[in-house]
């Protein structure tokens, strides 16, 4: 790690990160402690959230060093928010934090025990800064809540680390704070990473060489080719070849080659570049059908993007931990790990040439060149969100970057990501286009939290595997099959291998890839048919399992469902945002009431709402929950049994 940068533990073994002979000192330009209930309950609960068997990181905080203190630069309402933390809590804190020419604040700090107990008579409430009592009353009420485990909360509290970083001499540091705030750039683990990695170079060209690429792949809107900018565009056709769209090389010399003897802007934010007047990070949308512009949208950040990527680099190299009990990565894709995940496959893992510690320079090329091959098939192959000309209203997309015109007048326009074998007409292309759409879409929007996203990963490195064997031969025409796998192993594990006995009754906890994948069978059977009832269907965010027969009817209106209200057959997905009355109608209100929702929802729910019909003198109400629920419950299960090779 950098000199610059500093490990603190808020607290260990020998005291707590204000244990220490430096002033951290606010200066005057920066506004006063200002978190309230949001941003504070927020910081408990992400210490509460703490994993047992790693470090957590919490924020950055940079500093200057001015005349044996440090000036802080950026993290003050954090820094001052754990200085209050360690004090509500008991722990004996040096007088370390004061802010310049703010009395009352400071002040208020050195009377945190005395505010605690409320002994008022010791104090001059006149002297006393709000923001920071506020900040004191809230952080007090949270730790002394009935279920606050103490014990449990200063555990995961040793756990959690923040990053302190020295700004170069030098620098100007109101005109630095003015760009971080008024742009929001900060220093995040990321940037800490590039720091880090680059710092396992020992020359300077390499080093910026692998900024360039990094700077290009950090950036998720639209394609990483376009990230590339040099005269002539002569970097980006060293790279990815005169149609802008072949992939990376995988050699570090070529790069070399490619990179360093161009003139080559990066699209990293730099302080330097910050600070020009006319900054601006150029244009990068697209046209497709002539007239059509377009810009893109990734459905996961750059530090997501790394963890998946880092774990393709361990897949590909064969990279295990030297303890061979031990994990080489984690299951979860957790943002605040990023550091302690790069950390451990550096200073633990080992591949069949040796231990990475060993060689960390070559590990630093490896990745980079791993980071933008990974990424230019993520690009290519992954689904994002797609935006025409100046719509809000995007849609899932699967294209890949072609060029039109020549020399210097090239410009990128977009079409579908290629899915047959050579010689295969067009429209067999957009139906395979449409298919892999269609099943990355469901898992996307089954999987909404980013820590979850597997399914990427397994995606990225299949695609990756045998130097992208898979995307030279006819196997790519199978990719739709390879996410569709990765459906029915979800389906399986958690859903037929939950329910026993034949009984399948998991309620509101059934899993929304099961239904969304079910829709999709269903979507898919039905484009192979003859009526084409479901060409509209798109999958959206359905968040929230519902039961069509209620389980607790309006003001007991009709009878209630105890046996088999929690069926399969009788549950249905709707997005979240639909009228809370939707829960507790009847199947005949539902059906009725929310028709212009159900023409558009999931095809699970049309289907039911289709067979929600009086049947004789009974009403439908009645009939679905004694027979047509069962008919349909069967249907349903058995797409997903045939699908999944369930007997």
């Amino acid at each position: 790690m950098s000199k610059l940068v500093t490990e603190l533990h808020i607290i260990g073994e020998n005291g707590n990160m204000f244990d220490t002979d430096m002033e951290y000192i606010i200066p005057l330009y920066q506004r006063a402690y200002a978190w309230e209930d949001k941003q504070l309950t927020q910081l408990i609960e992400d210490i509460n959230d703490v994993a047992e068997d790693s470090n957590y990181y919490i924020g950055s905080l940079i500093v200057s060093k001015q005349f044996g203190r440090y000036e802080v630069v950026d993290g003050q309402q954090r820094l001052t928010s754990l200085y209050l933390l360690l004090n509500c809590l008991g722990i004996k804190t040096k007088p370390t934090l004061t802010f310049a020419c703010r009395e009352k604040s400071n002040y208020t700090l050195r009377n945190i025990e005395e505010l605690l107990l409320e002994n008022r008579s010791k104090i001059d409430m006149d002297r006393i800064e709000p923001g920071i009592q506020r900040g004191i009353r809230i952080l007090s009420h949270e730790l002394t809540k009935d279920h606050f485990d103490r014990e449990s909360f200063m555990e995961k509290l040793a756990k959690i680390i923040v990053y302190r970083i020295e700004v170069p001499e030098n620098t100007d540091l109101n005109r630095y704070y003015e760009i971080m705030n008024t742009r929001g750039e900060q220093l995040e683990q990321h940037d800490i990473l590039k720091a880090t990695l680059m710092s396992y170079l020992s020359d300077d060209s390499e080093k910026g060489l692998f900024a360039k690429i990094w700077d290009a792949c950090s950036d998720m809107t639209g394609y990483v080719q376009m990230h590339f900018i040099s005269k002539n565009n002569a970097v980006r056709e060293a790279i990815f070849g005169s149609e802008w769209n072949s992939m990376p090389p995988n050699s570090w010399q070529k790069y070399k080659k490619a990179i360093s003897g161009t003139t080559q802007e990066t699209t990293g934010h730099k302080i330097c570049d910050l600070i020009e007047k006319n900054f601006k990070v150029e244009d990068d949308e697209g046209y497709v059908d002539g007239d059509v512009r377009v810009r893109f949208e990734s459905v996961i950040e750059f530090p997501y993007f790394l963890l998946h990527t880092l774990k393709v680099y361990v897949s590909l190299y064969g990279v295990t931990h030297e303890i061979a009990t031990s994990k080489i990565v984690d299951e979860l894709l957790d943002d605040k790990k990023l550091l302690d995940a790069f950390n451990r496959v550096v200073s633990c893992g080992i591949t069949d040439t040796g231990r990475i510690a060993d060689s960390k320079e070559d590990f630093a090329r490896g990745f980079i060149i791993c980071l933008l091959r990974t990424r230019y098939l993520f690009d290519k192959y992954i689904i994002k969100r797609e935006y025409a000309n100046d719509s809000a209203d995007g849609e899932w997309s699967l294209k890949r970057l072609y060029v039109s015109g020549q020399q210097s007048k090239k410009k990128a326009y977009y079409g579908n990501s290629e899915f047959t074998r050579p010689g295969e007409r067009p429209r067999t292309n957009d139906w395979r286009t449409k298919t892999n759409i269609m099943m990355q879409s469901a898992l996307r929007v089954s999987y909404t939290s980013p820590k979850v996203m597997h399914w990427i990963t397994k995606l990225l490195i299949w695609l990756s595997e045998a130097d992208c064997k898979n995307i030279k031969n006819n196997a790519i025409t199978k990719f739709d099959k390879v996410a569709e796998n990765i459906a029915i192993d979800a389906v399986r594990e958690n859903f037929f291998q939950v329910c026993s006995n034949g009984v399948y009754a998991m309620g509101v906890n059934t899993p929304h890839i099961v239904f969304n994948y079910l829709d999709y069978l269903l979507w898919n059977d039905d484009r192979n048919g003859k009526k084409k009832k479901y060409s509209d269907f798109v999958f959206e965010f359905r968040n929230s399992v519902e039961h069509w027969y209620p389980q607790n009817p309006s003001e007991g209106t009709f009878e209630q469902w105890k046996d088999g209200v929690d069926q399969f057959g009788n549950l249905c997905i709707i997005q979240r945002n639909v009228n809370s009355k939707f829960s507790n109608m009847s199947p005949e209100a539902k059906k009725s009431t929310f028709k212009d929702m159900i023409v558009k929802g999931s095809i699970k729910l049309r289907i039911m709402s289709e067979l929600t019909e009086k049947n004789g003198d009974k009403p439908a109400s009645l009939y679905w929950k004694e027979r047509a629920y069962k008919a349909h419950e069967e249907e349903m299960l058995g797409h997903l049994k045939k699908a999944c090779n369930i007997e």
